[in-house]
């Protein structure tokens, strides 16, 4: 038994000893065993529901929402008081995470963010299609004591999307400290499925996290992929249950980890629907057991469970063509139990699965404005790392390219593209595959490739880039990352490919506080 699992399960219980004596040390990842905890847990604590964000619809037809990032502390092990950062909304504590924001389609949306931190942030929003001025971006930054006031109009299909910050080298460790939300879409779609916040429709933000002896978040002894934590938070919450009390569950997961891979399942190999990726849903519900999700992917899932049952939701296993010892550091080999489902003795129906989806329909090859190729190795994307003041890429307004995405290093990555929505071609067909939903984040095992169709905004900005970047946040945060515009496609060839010094600074609305 590792020392990390002897840990776990202890705290997993009622404590007999201080909780501080039974924090041990320190562990490197890259040479620690696999972490398991299956069965190791006691399912003690109620899980924590992200609070819905207030808002309100100005004279001019604007939802307002407001934000605030700033310090807090919570007690996430029995007794200890680990300091952290959050988001507010002004009505709930920002102890850790931040408030679920919630705009429908059509809708135009004003979120004035207050930065009271002790140094620049970003709110970037992952998934939005906005104008990259709006984006959140390494060139939006918030110096401490100033305000941003993005707005933007909501122009895409139903969602889970999600807000995090984005400083160029300080993601990891700004995201670690607990500055992450949900943001959710609604277009008027699938009226049949579960959608009481918190009742029957469940958001579930996966993080794992270690801790110091002081019971701080560690920041240090990474693993090939990044900081790999051996403790499970789910909401925020440690050891984690969740009362059910309807028939059919419509879970909303996003892996915010920083790093870690997780291949989920249920503990009996209960089968479950796959309804939805990361920027919206499937034409037809995928039945399987098993789902594998990188760091900033999402999906939306529905359960049916019985009166009076307990269902665990597990991460298992995964296989990305590593070899075992970098499996092991990635955390590709540990079992963990993530969260139990407590099923009431009598439960409501809670909506139905319906034999198709209303979703957006498959992207047509027909007409591509371009194919690109962009390798990952290393930190390095096409042999380069980040450089704000380059531009890497230039592409149309409203065209469609195709994208050959190839990981050529010995580890995992995954890649994020800001402000679109992708749909991946499987190898050696012609055309989209719709079952695989459409996307915004893709992984990428090692030695692996994969083809995107991408469709670009009409939003021009010839100086204001969006980025594309791998989302394990600390590669990200290493220098693997580029940076793309949009503008006439007349203008493709003539658009700037330098941006002048500090123009970061220049690219966002701030007001002072």
């Amino acid at each position: 038994m590792s020392a990390r699992l002897s840990r776990r399960t202890l705290l997993a219980g009622t404590m007999a000893l201080p909780a501080l004596a039974l924090l041990g040390c320190d562990y490197d990842r890259t040479t620690a065993d696999p972490i398991n905890t299956v069965d190791a847990l006691d399912f003690a604590n109620r899980l924590r529901m992200p609070p819905l964000a207030h808002s309100e619809v100005d004279a001019g037809g604007v939802r307002v929402f407001q934000l605030s990032a700033l310090t807090g502390s919570v007690e996430f092990l029995p007794g200890v008081a680990t300091p952290t950062w959050g988001y507010t909304d002004g009505r709930d504590g920002a102890g850790y995470l931040g408030p679920t924001l919630r705009a429908a389609r059509g809708e135009r949306v004003r979120v004035m963010i207050e930065n009271r931190l002790s140094e620049i942030t970003t709110v970037h929003w992952h998934g939005m299609h906005l104008p990259a001025r709006s984006d959140g971006g390494p060139h939006q930054p918030i110096a401490a004591g100033e305000r941003w006031q993005p707005e933007w109009s909501i122009e895409q299909p139903a969602a889970t999307l999600w807000y995090h910050p984005h400083p160029h080298g300080e993601t990891e460790a700004q995201t670690t400290q607990g500055l992450t939300g949900l943001f959710y879409l609604d277009d008027g779609s699938n009226p049949e499925l579960p959608r009481t916040y918190g009742i029957d429709d469940i958001p579930i933000i996966l993080q794992d996290r270690s801790f110091d002896s002081r019971g701080r978040f560690l920041l240090r002894d990474r693993a090939v992929t990044g900081l790999l934590g051996d403790t499970i938070l789910v909401n925020g919450t440690c050891n984690p249950h969740l009362p059910i009390t309807t028939r059919l569950v419509r879970l909303r997961i996003l892996n915010a980890s920083t790093a870690r891979i997780y291949h989920l399942a249920f503990a009996n190999e209960r089968e479950f629907a796959v309804i939805a990726t990361d920027c919206g849903f499937l034409p037809v519900p995928r039945q399987t057991r098993r789902l594998l999700l990188s760091p900033a992917e999402r999906a939306e899932v529905l359960i049916e469970v019985r009166p009076g049952e307990r269902l665990v939701l597990r991460s298992v296993p995964w296989d990305l063509n590593m070899i075992t010892p970098l499996t092991n550091g990635a955390g590709g080999n540990d079992h963990l139990d993530l969260l139990q489902l407590q099923a009431a003795g009598s439960l409501a129906a809670g909506g139905h699965l319906p034999d198709r989806l209303e979703t957006k329909p498959t992207v047509a090859l027909d007409f591509l404005a371009a194919r690109r190729v962009f390798q990952l190795d290393g930190r390095e994307i096409n042999g380069q790392q980040m450089d704000m003041t380059r531009i890497d890429t230039v592409v149309g307004a409203e065209t469609t390219e195709l994208w050959t995405i190839q990981n050529t290093h010995n580890q995992p990555h995954n890649f994020h593209i800001h402000g679109v929505a992708f749909q991946i071609v499987p190898p050696g067909a012609t055309a989209p595959d719709p079952g695989l939903g459409w996307k915004d984040t893709v992984l990428l095992a090692a030695g692996e490739s994969v083809q995107l169709v991408v469709g670009f905004p009409h939003y021009r900005d010839p100086l204001t880039p969006y980025m594309y970047h791998c989302h394990l946040m600390w590669h990200e945060d290493e220098g693997m990352m580029a940076q793309f515009t949009v503008v006439e496609p007349d203008q493709v060839d003539s658009a700037p490919r330098i941006l002048a010094a500090g123009h970061e600074h220049m690219a966002a609305d701030h007001q002072h506080g």
